[in-house]
C-alpha cells in the first residue's frame, strides 16, 4: 500500500499578500491525499481557512506587521495526522482565552476560535526564538 508522505517547510515575508498563496497550498494538499476518504472540498476549504487565519495572526499580532520579519510554516503528514505549525517571533498570547466563541463585534479572537473548531488539536507553545501555533487534523 502506498501512503502519503508530506513535509512542507515554507518561509514567506511578513506580508498579507502571501495569505492566498499559503491558503492554496493547503487546498492542494487536501486534494492530493491518496488515503483520505472524506469530503476533499470541505477539507480544502478548512485548510485554506486555518492556514490564512494563523498566518494573518502571526503577521499582524505576533510580528506586528514588521516587514523585516518572516512567517515560517511547516505542514507535515504523519500517520494520518496532518500537522500544521505556524511559527512567530512575538511575545505570545494565552490561546486558551480564544478557544470559546467570541461576541461577533469583538475585534480579536475569532480566528483562533475558528481554528479550534475546525482542527482536532490546537496548542500554542514557546520555542527558543518565539512561539509556535500547532494545529492537528486527524484524517
Amino acid at each position: 500500500m502506498i501512503t502519503d508522505r508530506i513535509a512542507v517547510d515554507i518561509k514567506v515575508p511578513n506580508q498579507t499578500r502571501y495569505l492566498c498563496l499559503i491558503g492554496h497550498i493547503g487546498e492542494n494538499i487536501a486534494r492530493t491525499l491518496r488515503n483520505y476518504s472524506g469530503d476533499r472540498d470541505k477539507l480544502a476549504y478548512d485548510l485554506n481557512l486555518v492556514l490564512t487565519e494563523a498566518m494573518a495572526n502571526a503577521i499582524q499580532h505576533a510580528n506586528v506587521d514588521d516587514p523585516t520579519k518572516e512567517v515560517h510554516i511547516e505542514i507535515l503528514l504523519v500517520e494520518q495526522r496532518l500537522i500544521i505549525r505556524v511559527f512567530d517571533f512575538g511575545q505570545g498570547f494565552d490561546v486558551e482565552q480564544y478557544l470559546e466563541p467570541r461576541h461577533p463585534l469583538e475585534e480579536h479572537g475569532r480566528g483562533i476560535y475558528l481554528i479550534n473548531t475546525i482542527m482536532d488539536e490546537v496548542s500554542y507553545q514557546t520555542t527558543e526564538v518565539g512561539h509556535v501555533l500547532e494545529m492537528v487534523k486527524n484524517l
